[in-house]
């Protein structure tokens, strides 16, 4: 019996379609289908019952499965362990980004990671839209999240950093609108806002040493991608909420500025998460580890230029959930 079949049949289980399992895994539908044969031919007995609209589990084959996928994390343990043992990063990695992300850092980095480590392979999901570890395919994902809420979630994985948030805007829309100095300055002001799922994050939150402020902000365009909002604001067409790490090289390089920097914005949290623990390899741990040293040589450089303060932009532990 293959591994590769094993795999065949946890997808087509999780799925209840062969096509879409065999779309997943980038094969055949017939290939799909001659794996799961196989698996039943060596089982001596059926494991799904197929109709014309769907595939279901049938007795045998819901006694089967966890069986079939504590032998298959077990195999993966053990192909880690060696792989480990023998400093070899290898393997396909099925990682989800947002596309801001994507398209900026995780591209960079992970282009830099492949270009020494030739053996690994990449199936990479660049969405705002939140994926789902099963429906997509997906082993492992890149996920800003409020402070605590992993802890709530109850998620498996890897918290990277804190997430400095910062309003900027650029020296030309500084001089010809002025620069705000307050929160309540804002709302003169042309915002680019950022949607997700239809809801558009109008109102922004700060807080300084006395009290919070919340601001219904004015914009004429919002957008469901965080990159085109970070574009917008470097062209000079508003001001924007953006993630430090997102803006750092534009607050570096002089296309942005910093306003209202006495007024802090709550921090959130970037986290590396995983369904379980068995989807650990070394290449993710690479992947990891990386993008640590990434973020934390951007937190110095911002750091350095004075553009956020430590208390700002605290640098905690590593934490594992």
């Amino acid at each position: 019996m293959k591994i590769a079949d094993l795999r065949v049949l946890l997808k087509v289980a999780q799925l209840q379609s062969i096509t879409a399992a065999a779309h997943q895994l980038d094969m055949s539908s017939s290939a799909a289908s001659v794996s799961i044969k196989r698996i039943e031919q060596a089982l001596g007995t059926q494991l799904f019952v197929r109709t014309t609209r769907k595939i279901r589990l049938t007795a045998e084959g819901e006694r089967y499965l966890p069986l079939c996928e504590q032998a298959l994390g077990l195999l993966m343990q053990g192909q880690a362990a060696i792989n480990e043992k023998q400093e070899c990063i290898t393997g396909e990695v099925r990682m989800a980004v947002s596309s801001e992300m994507g398209r900026n850092l995780m591209r960079v980095l992970l282009n830099e990671l492949m270009d020494i480590h030739s053996s690994i392979t990449l199936r990479l999901h660049a969405s705002d839209s939140r994926a789902d570890f099963y429906r997509d395919g997906i082993d492992v994902a890149l996920r800003a999240m409020k402070k605590g809420v992993a802890e709530e979630l109850n998620l498996y994985g890897f918290k990277i950093c804190n997430i400095p948030h910062v309003v900027c805007a650029s020296p030309s829309y500084l001089k010809l609108n002025g620069e705000p100095s307050v929160p309540n300055d804002l709302s003169e002001h042309n915002a680019l806002l950022y949607k997700l799922y239809e809801v558009v994050h109008a109102d922004w939150e700060f807080y300084d040493n006395t009290q919070q402020y919340k601001v219904k902000m004015n914009s004429d365009r919002a957008v469901n991608d965080g990159d085109i909002v970070r574009r917008w604001c470097v062209d000079g067409a508003g001001i924007a909420k953006k993630s430090a790490i997102d803006v750092a090289d534009d607050l570096l390089s002089g296309k942005l500025k910093r306003i209202i920097p006495d007024y802090k914005i709550p921090l959130t949290e970037m986290w590396l998460v995983l369904p379980s623990r068995q989807f650990i390899s070394p290449a993710i741990r690479l992947i990891r580890d990386e993008l640590k040293s990434k973020i934390m040589a951007l937190r110095a450089s911002l750091l350095a230029k004075h553009i956020l303060t430590e208390d700002e932009w605290p640098c905690d532990d590593e934490h594992k959930a």
